[in-house]
């Protein structure tokens, strides 16, 4: 009997050889995957873990009880719903100083052209009603502008600080846009606006004015001035001088505004803290962003994704 014969071949070996090592490249990128994996599924968990003890250390600030020192909230800024001086975050700040025992007063630190009259209404009204509740008193300190609805804020201060040349008062309204009928016409463009509601595209730029809706316009308008005059009469009693030019829309240097009565005396910040609340310390109630919050909005929504996917793969959610 013969002995029997290999069947392999060099070629055989060689691509045996070429499948194996495919095997062995397909199982390392296969283990390297799965170290990147489990490398950010860590990093989204400490990223967790990071901003849920910085909440912590906060939240143990906030509640831990301080000692005498002025509450200090800054009104920066255009005066708006999205905004950093919008009411939400200001009634938030005021509450944190009112209630903090701490706290001997509550200064107001203005540096805002204005804005929304219907924000610092809800900011008046609610330091009319802390004040009252905690019995505590509240200072605003003007800086380079306290103007329209920042001034509609100040009033609601026992009293008013002033730089010599801070720019305060306008105390009116004012609505504005532009028209372009006529532009319209010369170009040949037509105007083709339907509405529900016989005055709904009265404030439509793009559409004549007619004089109903202008003093319809400007009925709204002498309605929130007065609102505004008002507020400024409750706020600054008789220190006022009551006169029409206060309430015509004008701006004061510091100086005028003490003359005037819409303010009281020359001061700043440290000013205030020392000589008036006897406080030298300054605590800032001022709401503003911390780490995780800037984080969050930086990541989004990839952040609870994250969050989802190490839980994940710590065997945390099925």
């Amino acid at each position: 009997m013969e002995p029997e014969t290999s069947l392999s071949t060099p070629t055989a070996s060689r691509g045996d050889d070429a499948i194996a090592r495919l095997a062995q490249a397909y199982l390392q990128d296969r283990r390297r995957e799965r170290r990147w994996r489990l490398f950010f599924r860590l990093a989204w968990l400490l990223l967790a873990v990071s901003a849920l003890v910085l909440v912590y250390r906060q939240g143990v600030q906030a509640t831990a009880p301080s000692a005498p020192h002025t509450a200090l909230i800054d009104v920066r800024g255009e005066i708006a719903a999205d905004a950093p001086a919008s009411a939400e975050n200001l009634i938030g700040a005021l509450r944190n100083a009112f209630e903090d025992s701490g706290a001997q007063a509550v200064v107001l630190r203005i540096n805002s052209p204005g804005g929304s009259p219907v924000q610092a209404g809800l900011i008046n009204d609610e330091i009319e009603r802390l004040r009252q509740l905690h019995g505590k008193p509240v200072y605003a300190v003007c800086e380079e502008m306290c103007a329209s609805a920042a001034f509609y804020i100040a009033v609601a201060a026992d009293e008013v600080f002033v730089d010599k040349a801070s720019l305060v008062g306008s105390i009116g309204v004012l609505m504005d846009g532009f028209g372009f009928t006529g532009l319209m016409d010369k170009l040949g463009v037509e105007r083709r606006l339907l509405t529900a509601g016989e005055h709904k595209g009265f404030l439509d730029p793009f559409s004549p004015q007619t004089d109903k809706h202008r003093a319809y316009a400007q009925a709204l308008l002498d309605q929130i001035h007065q609102q505004f005059i008002a507020e400024v009469r409750e706020g600054r009693g008789e220190r006022l001088r009551d006169q029409a030019e206060v309430f015509s829309g004008l701006v004061w240097s510091g100086q005028q505004a003490i003359d005037l009565g819409l303010a009281d005396h020359l001061g700043s910040l440290d000013y205030v803290a020392r000589e008036v609340v006897k406080a030298e310390e300054i605590i800032d109630y001022t709401p503003r962003e911390n780490v995780a919050e800037r984080l969050a909005k930086r990541f989004g929504a990839a952040v609870g994704e994250g969050m989802v996917a190490a839980l994940r793969g710590l065997g945390g959610l099925r």
